[in-house]
């Protein structure tokens, strides 16, 4: 028996009790599952790829910041609302290309306090670009963008083809 064995033993015999703790790869907790494939994992891990391969500065885990939209159809258009809190209205730009929508824009960090007394930050800042295919064709000349309270309105008028035409029957 080696002196570290005996030294376990001696423990255990004056009421010292050993605990074993699982192996956790990856720094998981004991309240996480272990999902070889997630998908943001992976996209968050592909985009740190490219923008080391194209010389951009990496961005840590968790701290790329993409605005939430949400898109539903009326009758006669197709309306966007994208949240965009902390972001002033001359840092948004909206772009349409065919058949995709381009919103960008830079939530900006004005605190006037210096770095090394920040203690804590967890809202992320800098330049945002979401790309959103339309569902449908738009009329891009009558696109309309409104902007309130840190939320972006954005109703597109549907193509006049897509619009639904009643036919009038005639009975004869």
């Amino acid at each position: 028996m080696t002196a570290a064995g005996r030294r376990s033993r001696r423990r255990i015999k004056e009421g010292h009790s050993m605990a074993m703790e699982r192996w956790r790869p990856f720094g998981l907790s004991t309240m996480d599952r272990w999902e070889p494939f997630r998908v943001s994992d992976i996209q968050t891990e592909v985009n740190r790829l490219f923008d080391n391969v194209l010389g951009r500065p990496a961005s840590l885990p968790g701290h790329v910041w993409v605005p939430p939209v949400d898109m539903y159809a009326t009758k006669d258009d197709l309306v966007l609302t994208l949240e965009l809190p902390g972001v002033s209205e001359k840092d948004v730009t909206v772009s349409i290309t065919g058949d995709l929508l381009t919103v960008k824009g830079e939530r900006r960090f004005e605190h006037q306090v210096k770095e090394q007394d920040l203690l804590h930050v967890e809202r992320t800042y800098g330049k945002f670009e979401r790309v959103i295919q339309l569902p449908m064709a738009v009329q891009a000349d009558r696109v309309k963008a409104t902007y309130r309270d840190g939320v972006l309105e954005i109703t597109l008028p549907k193509a006049e083809e897509l619009k639904p035409k009643e036919i009038k029957i005639d009975v004869l």
